[in-house]
């Protein structure tokens, strides 16, 4: 318990509502749910439904790094409130661009809007959780982070398909109502969430808990300049490793449940849409799991061995399963490889604030850690259009998902070896001669 402003505060009321806001925000990771649907119902090929996700996570990079900034002046809950409310008005403009059919309105509602929402809600709670458990900084943030990762579960078993099931007559869906529907349905909860969250007092420390020798020290130091943090050479490697892994993990969350359904049509041609369609949601609601387990797991197994080395086995394993898919047939195998993908995918997210936390320091984590997050934002535009274009360009669905498979190493090969340059120290500023 703590005092802020006259009231008591639960610390781990805030991490709980920041973890129900990550959930909310989450769902956009059920993409691949709508990307079939959507293309049946306006005639749109991959590529233009996949740039929905694209500018979404663009997006949400972008305005990720602006909320960072405006996150010490504004304070938590102004900016986690406006996040809620620009991603739930993003899915409401979605229904309104579906309802006309244009694909311009669809970018600009939930990919531009939406994708801004994201971002000021998803720094958010990251930051300020982490404010409130300097002792637990890698398990905390893992936990509120989990939550993101754990939003297609309920996006894709609970959300949409009881509105689709609702407003589906026949063989045609109303999908205009089911994005209005969802806009509610998310809406509501996140902004509760969103009210919720404060920073600590000044000087906050946990009772019974001593800061390490080096995190002391590196807090008590001279406040650290941005421009200072983002042009040093520790930032930039961690960027690359960060954009490599969210790369290749986005190669699959867009496109996991239309390449599960393939290998399900060559292993029983007879299977109807219906049933291929139920297991290709099955596994969007099974690898969330693994993506929102992966925050908590990694992120807390990062307080034991170093950020830097599990950044280290996070690609490096990753590069083998990669390689493995090439030649998976067994759709049970594809789906435990990709959990495992999305697994490691989720533990880039869960290492990531703590790494900043551990090398920059607390006073302006959020700040670096917004600025980190634009490596999202490139991952988004480059993860999703990559898999797209060779879908649409690939006659052979199984020669599509073989090159994804490669160019997927590629990008995991790179990041891992940035990854050997990583270590753990905190930052310190250049001396002035």
């Amino acid at each position: 318990m703590s005092s802020t402003n006259g009231k008591t505060v639960n610390r781990w009321l805030i991490a709980i509502m920041g973890t129900v806001l990550q959930i909310c925000l989450g769902t956009i990771y059920a993409w691949s749910f709508f990307q079939n649907p959507l293309m049946r119902f306006a005639g749109w090929n991959n590529q233009q439904v996949a740039m929905i996700l694209s500018l979404a996570l663009c997006f949400l990079g972008l305005s990720a790094a602006v909320g960072g900034t405006l996150l010490p002046k504004m304070g938590p809950r102004k900016l986690a409130v406006s996040g809620a409310i620009l991603y739930a008005l993003g899915w409401a403009l979605g229904g309104l661009a579906l309802t006309i059919k244009s694909l311009p309105l669809l970018y600009i509602g939930l990919g531009v809007i939406g994708g801004i929402g994201l971002g000021l809600g998803y720094v958010t709670p990251v930051a300020t959780a982490a404010k409130w458990f300097p002792d637990k900084k890698g398990f905390i943030t893992g936990m509120v982070v989990m939550g993101f990762g754990l939003g297609a579960l309920f996006m894709s078993k609970v959300i949409a398909p009881s509105y689709q099931a609702m407003f589906t007559v026949g063989d045609s869906t109303n999908w205009p109502m089911v994005f209005f529907c969802i806009a509610g349905t998310l809406g509501v909860p996140a902004l509760i969430a969103a009210l919720t969250l404060r920073n600590p007092p000044a000087g906050y420390v946990p009772a019974g808990w001593t800061p390490p020798a080096a995190e002391a020290k590196a807090n008590a130091a001279p406040d650290l300049k941005l421009k200072e943090c983002i042009s040093s050479t520790r930032f930039w490697f961690v960027w690359v490793v960060f954009f490599c892994n969210i790369t290749a993990g986005l190669m699959f969350i867009g496109f996991q449940s239309p390449m599960l359904q393939n290998l399900l049509k060559l292993s029983d041609p007879n299977l109807l849409p219906a049933a291929l369609a139920a297991a290709g949601a099955t596994l969007i609601a099974i690898s969330s799991l693994f993506n929102g387990i992966g925050r908590f797991f990694w992120g807390g197994l990062s307080d034991k061995i170093g950020r830097a080395n599990t950044y280290r086995i996070i690609l490096g394993s990753q590069i083998l399963i990669f390689i493995a898919l090439i030649f998976v047939k067994s759709p049970i195998l594809f789906a435990v490889l990709v959990c495992y993908i999305l697994l490691c995918y989720g533990g880039g997210f869960g290492t990531a604030p703590s790494y900043v936390l551990t090398v920059f320091g607390n006073k302006i984590m959020g700040v670096v850690y917004g600025c980190l997050l634009t490596a999202w934002s490139m991952a988004g535009l480059v993860g999703p259009q990559v898999a797209a274009m060779i879908k649409d360009r690939a006659a052979d669905p199984t020669k599509a998902a073989t090159t994804t498979y490669i160019v997927g190493a590629i990008f995991l090969g790179v990041g891992f070896l940035v990854a050997l340059l990583l270590h753990n120290k905190p930052f310190e500023q250049k001396k002035k001669a």
